[in-house]
């Protein structure tokens, strides 16, 4: 159990961290605090995400092996010994100052999302009485959403980077940054307003939820690639180790419960076993990109000059898409170089971003009145 003083340490790093960005937004003019705030809460969860990749890319999951201080302290200052101790005993180890640094800014910046959260619960509360309860429902399953990612990035250092364990992890944060841009574009507060806008929403949301299937199984299927760390399972493209179709063993791939680099057994996971989790994402991006450049193509012929929104977003997915493909690409040619495979996975969680945002012109209707023809 973490002490009372480390507790108490590592809230006043959130509250000075949280409180950064809450006072650029307080003298920032434009729209309400809250929605600026909603906003913000956007842009920090992508950083988040990126920032998780780096951690795992640069093998910092375990830079400090204890959750959620340093070796029992807020910060690696007061962990050095212990840190040095740990490098000594086996230099090339998960344990660095430098690792644990990056280790600790990331669960930093975890609990800064998390304050800043409990603010949106306090303004929404706030609000209660103009705006009524959906405000502070939704926040207040956004504060349970980033409670339970928490306990799952403890888990990811308790049990020693599983492989399920942080994909979850990297799937829930992508389900927190969708829950939090569809909380923000509901411009609650504009809803107060004597003059109603009419939306147009001409995008079939069937399409849309399609389009968000696929792209959930995608990404999870990357996240299993890097966690089992098989980017460089097939090394060569577009065939795998010189076939059109590797040997696969879809059993020990895609067996979840087990250790890293072990498999159910305990023995250590097959080569076999790495390139069938590899080329599952390989063949999985195939539909990905006929469903999401589908969708993005039809999003930009709706596109009119009242819907711009729209067509910027559709542009940006079809950018998105191409960006995927050139940096999933360069993983393999390149040997995985850091820049791609951070690049890769902020593309994965823009294109979240992009869906979240389309669905600002979905509507059901459509489907709906064909059916009933």
């Amino acid at each position: 159990m973490p002490s009372l003083i480390l507790i108490l340490e590592l809230a006043a790093i959130a509250i000075v961290f949280a409180g950064l960005p809450l006072l650029y937004l307080w003298k920032k003019p434009g729209y309400s605090f809250f929605q600026k705030l909603n906003w913000a809460l956007v842009f920090l969860t992508f950083d988040l995400i990126v920032f998780g990749a780096f951690t795992r890319l640069t093998d910092s999951g375990l830079g400090c092996p204890d959750w959620p201080g340093c070796y029992g302290t807020s910060n690696p200052f007061h962990a050095l010994s212990d840190i040095q101790q740990a490098e000594n005993a086996l230099p090339t180890g998960p344990v660095t100052i430098i690792k644990a640094w990056i280790e600790m800014i990331h669960r930093y910046l975890a609990m800064t999302v998390g304050a800043l959260i409990l603010v949106q619960v306090g303004l929404a509360f706030s609000k209660l009485k103009s705006l009524g309860n959906k405000p502070l429902l939704g926040s207040l399953g956004l504060l349970v959403l980033v409670c339970i990612q928490g306990a799952f990035g403890a888990w990811t250092v308790t049990l020693k980077l599983q492989p399920i364990i942080v994909t979850i992890h990297l799937m829930l944060a992508l389900v927190l940054l969708a829950c939090l841009t569809a909380y923000a574009q509901q411009a609650w507060e504009e809803k107060l307003s004597a003059v109603r806008v009419i939306r147009i929403r001409p995008l079939p949301a069937q399409w849309l939820l399609l389009a968000f299937a696929v792209l959930t199984m995608q990404v999870f299927l990357g996240a299993w690639v890097s966690t089992n760390y098989a980017v460089l399972a097939c090394p060569d493209f577009p065939t795998c180790l010189g076939s059109a179709w590797p040997e696969t063993n879809w059993g020990e791939g895609f067996t979840f419960w087990r250790q890293l680099g072990l498999n159910a057994q305990g023995e250590s996971i097959s080569p076999v076993a790495l390139q069938t989790i590899h080329w599952a994402h390989r063949l999985f991006a195939v539909l990905v990109l006929i469903v999401l450049g589908a969708l993005g193509l039809r999003a930009l012929r709706l596109a009119t000059p009242v819907l711009a929104g729209l067509g910027q977003i559709a542009k940006l997915l079809l950018g998105l898409l191409l960006l995927q493909v050139l940096t999933g690409i360069s993983n393999v040619v390149f040997q995985w170089p850091l820049v791609a495979a951070l690049l890769h996975t902020a593309g994965s969680a823009a294109l979240v971003f992009c869906l979240v945002r389309m669905s600002y012109w979905a509507s059901w209707k459509p489907f709906i009145q064909k059916k009933m023809a």
